[in-house]
């Protein structure tokens, strides 16, 4: 393995007038070859402002960003050009992200012309290679977006983004707008994938049923800070963050006579305008301390590969927090 993708303090701020939005505040993460690092959290905490800044949609306002050893936080588009065929993207609507006006044929073949990529009969090869990873057949090729379902539509996005043959995908929450069956097969789909191909992927999402099924490692956001960071097993089993242990408190679970005690937290998210100071959770936290309204948690490793950004691990007894561990 070696390293696809560091992202180094990555600060995204909007002005408003005389008013400044901090979207995305000091996140810092890497991402392996073959590996997928999830981004979680409920909507607005800053997610796909990451993934946006990852892909050069959007220039970050500080921060580094190197993608297969190089940076490219400031790279001009034409050196930026030649590396987007190995970094790609698949959004969350495919209906929106498609083109309308193109058949899924000329759809995957656009990437292969515009960067170049074999001959015209390689790319027609190429092309059946693709839809048969996808499960798609000949017919598709020749129909419009609004004839495709959704979760055909969705396959074709990700072929779109595949046909390159990239070595990275963010993945901006491709399952949100499928019903469950259809996200089922479209993470088995993005799993063999990544088996056969050796992708990398950071998978956006705020649905953590799917994050565990897909991830390697997760990070949690909230108001665009990093509160929580581990290998996905650890931060589920053992999540320390009282924001984490929220969200995977509201995990549905299938059994129904099976029983989880759902964590509340009260109020709503603050402003980001007005994000108060100290730790962001403060008013929404059964366990907030004076410190947390003094000091903001910096982020640091609490348990091996574990990574929290929380005074309560300072004052409990760690007995508390990993069962019979001291």
């Amino acid at each position: 393995m070696h390293e696809i993708l560091r992202v180094e303090n990555l600060r995204v701020a909007f002005s408003m007038g005389r008013m400044t939005i901090n979207a995305v505040n000091g996140v810092s993460f890497t991402v392996q070859s073959g590996e997928t690092v999830g981004l979680v959290g409920e909507s607005g905490c800053g997610k796909t402002t990451v993934a946006r800044c990852i892909v050069r949609l959007m220039d970050p306002t500080h921060g580094k960003i190197y993608f297969n050893g190089i940076e490219i936080t400031a790279l001009p588009e034409r050196k930026l050009r030649p590396l987007r065929q190995n970094l790609q993207m698949v959004f969350q609507d495919a209906a929106t992200s498609l083109n309308p006006r193109m058949t899924v044929h000329q759809t995957l073949m656009e990437p292969l012309q515009l960067f170049g990529i074999a001959s015209r009969a390689q790319r027609k090869e190429r092309e059946q290679e693709v839809l048969s990873l996808m499960s798609l057949e000949e017919s598709h090729l020749a129909r419009y977006p609004h004839q495709l379902s959704g979760g055909q539509q969705q396959r074709v996005a990700i072929a779109r983004a595949v046909i390159t043959d990239p070595l990275f995908i963010v993945l901006d929450e491709p399952t949100a707008s499928q019903d469950a069956a259809v996200k089922v097969q479209l993470i088995a789909l993005l799993h063999d994938l990544q088996q056969k191909l050796g992708l990398a992927y950071t998978y956006i999402s705020h649905d953590l049923s799917t994050v565990r099924s897909l991830c390697h490692r997760i990070l949690v956001m909230y108001l665009g800070k990093v509160v929580e960071e581990g290998p996905v097993d650890e931060i589920f089993d053992h999540p320390l963050h009282p924001y984490t242990r929220a969200l995977i408190s509201a995990i549905p679970i299938p059994d129904p006579k099976a029983k989880r005690e759902k964590i509340r937290l009260k109020g709503e998210t603050p402003s980001l305008i007005d994000i108060p100071m100290g730790c962001s959770l403060q008013d929404r936290c059964p366990s907030v301390m004076q410190r947390c309204r003094e000091q903001d948690p910096p982020l640091r490793n609490v348990r091996h590969e574990h990574h929290l950004a929380c005074f309560k691990f300072d004052e409990s007894d760690r007995s508390d927090l990993w069962g019979n561990e001291s």
